[in-house]
């Protein structure tokens, strides 16, 4: 259960005083966590930031062991790798610099051309950094942009004129963000975001930095391990997935059933009803980014739906993948909610003004966030601060999530008007594209890798830069499969890795979105597997069952291929064969094209 000390607001004074009590408690629990090597390389002493990051990765679900370098030797670490850092193969570079790193700043006198040479060589050492890295770790690398300076000689003049440290942070800046969107697997940490929302005046305490070699003030660091910790759980596909949301005086002022449609507050009329207004365009943005949206409220469905309908409001019935308004419990309709969008309950984030319900969500759903919204000019703050939905990527898949969805509760309505499910998956007409990865896809595939974990057989994770070496390697046998039916396009949504052993392939990884369970797509995967595998004269299929907290589904998947056991260790692992001479394709629901041939795909890639 997550520790509300650690979730926003949170009160900094107290995590600090009480981060080693905190520590002990999350470490006492009985939770499965993923572990991680985080290196972080330092341009200021790091040891506060680190023992607080590992309080907030222990909190969401990562057991996180980290290398730090030596004080202000992120340089020579990222250049030369000492040994212990090759020794220690992170899993994840996080570069702690800030401004006070920054050596080639412009000096008044500088010509326009002298100040272009220092920007160059400023850049460039960073980016030898970053080439270094991904060359010799080929993991993730986050690293920190700038902090305005916090004193100004030129004072107005600093931000835009090109001897100002103010306009010269800002062209780095946006010279990282160019690097991030030109490179895979790099990643920015947006501080200077993070010191305006604190307060520069007081991030940049200049009595921690001479006094300690801190960058920011003590203070400031809870704020700041947060943030990284939402981006590091991110990469390794622990960010929500759903909002919830209440209605009476959460979506709108007032109560619908009691007030009428008429009577409730939206729109542009006052102060109140315009933070609503906003909040719920808030919320459209989030669902336009991929997060689905419920309703989950103590109301007559009739109520609810004409207050979503109410003209000044920016969210209307169809932005929900679902509405649950009725008079159950809240716990028990998240819990609905999550079984009818295919995702665990502790994927979901419950927005309600009040207290008590969200106490109880919290006792009932423990993996459930419930943030705290007090006054609905700060709900967007509760939220957003929280960093329940960090984007460490955008896939086309994500853009089309909520459409996915609302498309699959029309599947789910559908099989209610059959009897036969056979039947029932016929009527779906689904069509499934098949084949090796694309590039286009990379992303989607990684990130499948890392988000699913129930149809998951090994629940092996992968970084973008370690799938592109997976595509580019000729002793693997690599599988993405999109799914199509009459109500649309599930996309991308099960992933097939095997590595050529000797005249076996071994399946090293075999993944399907719960979106897709019980339509046979499985099947169509493992006819166009073993077909590819023949090609290659491979003739034995072997497959891995590496039992999880959450994979329990899959347990029999392979004896339900007609593989058969060899193997069977202590702690439930599996291995499974099957000879491929004489395989007969199993699918008989999907018609099957291959990516290859696909020219709506072409089309995509050229």
């Amino acid at each position: 259960m997550p520790i509300q000390e650690l979730q926003y607001p949170f009160e900094p004074g107290q995590i600090l005083a009480r981060r080693k009590a905190l520590r002990r408690a999350l470490l006492a629990e009985d939770a499965p966590r993923t572990p991680k090597k985080i290196a972080v390389l330092g341009g200021s002493t790091t040891s506060d930031i680190v023992s607080l990051l590992e309080l907030f990765l222990l909190d969401g679900g990562i057991a996180p062991s980290f290398y730090q370098s030596e004080y202000g030797q992120f340089y020579q670490d990222a250049l030369f790798p000492p040994q212990a850092l090759v020794d220690f193969a992170p899993d994840i570079i996080f570069i702690h610099t800030t401004a006070r790193n920054i050596t080639h700043w412009p000096a008044l006198a500088d010509s326009a051309g002298q100040v272009e040479e220092k920007f160059q060589a400023e850049l460039g050492r960073f980016q030898g950094m970053w080439e270094n890295l991904g060359q010799v770790f080929g993991c993730p690398v986050i690293q920190n942009n700038f902090e305005k300076p916090f004193w100004r000689v030129m004072g107005n003049r600093d931000g835009w004129d090109i001897h100002g440290r103010g306009a010269f942070v800002s062209r780095l800046n946006s010279a990282f963000g160019d690097w991030a969107r030109a490179h895979s697997g790099f990643y920015i940490h947006d501080i200077d975001y993070l010191a305006a929302d604190f307060g520069l005046r007081r991030w940049a305490d200049s009595a921690f930095w001479n006094l300690y070699k801190y960058a920011l003030c003590l203070e400031a660091m809870p704020a700041f391990a947060h943030s990284l910790a939402n981006l590091v759980k991110a990469l390794f596909g622990k960010s929500k997935k759903a909002l919830a949301l209440d209605l009476d005086n959460t979506l709108w002022g007032g109560v619908v059933g009691d007030d009428g449609v008429d009577g409730i507050e939206i729109g542009q009329e006052n102060g109140v009803a315009q933070s609503y207004y906003e909040f719920q365009g808030y919320c459209k943005e989030l669902a336009a980014g991929g997060v689905m949206l419920a309703v989950c409220s103590k109301n007559d469905e009739e109520n609810a739906l004409a207050g979503l309908r109410h003209p000044e409001g920016l969210l209307r019935p169809e932005d929900f993948v679902c509405i649950k308004a009725n008079w159950e419990n809240k716990d028990r309709n998240i819990a609905q909610i999550a079984g009818e969008m295919n995702i665990l309950p502790e994927a979901v984030v419950f927005a309600d003004d009040n207290p008590a319900e969200r106490e109880i969500v919290r006792a009932q759903l423990p993996g459930v966030a419930a943030p705290e919204l007090e006054g609905v000019e700060n709900y967007i703050a509760a939220i957003d601060r929280g960093g329940y939905f960090e984007m460490a990527s955008l896939s086309r898949d994500d853009l089309r999530r909520g459409e996915m969805m609302r498309a699959n509760v029309q599947r789910t309505a559908q099989q209610s008007r059959f009897q036969d499910y056979g039947e029932y998956l016929q009527s779906l007409e689904m069509r499934a594209v098949i084949g090796d990865f694309v590039p286009v896809y990379l992303s989607r595939i990684t990130q499948l890798t890392n988000k699913s974990n129930q149809f998951n057989l090994t629940t092996r994770r992968y970084t973008l830069p370690q799938m592109e070496a997976v595509a580019a390697d000729s002793e693997r046998v690599r599988l993405f499969g999109k799914l199509v039916d009459k109500f649309g396009d599930n996309g991308v949504v099960s992933v097939v890795i095997g590595q050529v052993n000797g005249d076996a392939l071994d399946i090293e990884l075999w993944l399907m979105s719960c979106r897709v369970l019980k339509r046979d797509m499985e099947l169509a995967m493992l006819d166009q597997l073993a077909e590819r595998a023949g090609a290659r004269g491979l003739r034995l299929l072997r497959g891995f069952y590496c039992p999880t907290a959450k994979n329990g589904m899959v347990r029999e998947l392979y004896q339900s291929f007609g593989f058969e056991k060899v193997r069977e260790d202590e702690s439930g692992a599996t291995v499974w064969e099957l000879a491929l001479e004489g395989y007969t394709p199993r699918c008989r629901v999907i018609s099957v094209s291959r990516a290859e041939d696909d020219p709506e795909l072409q089309t995509v890639e050229s």
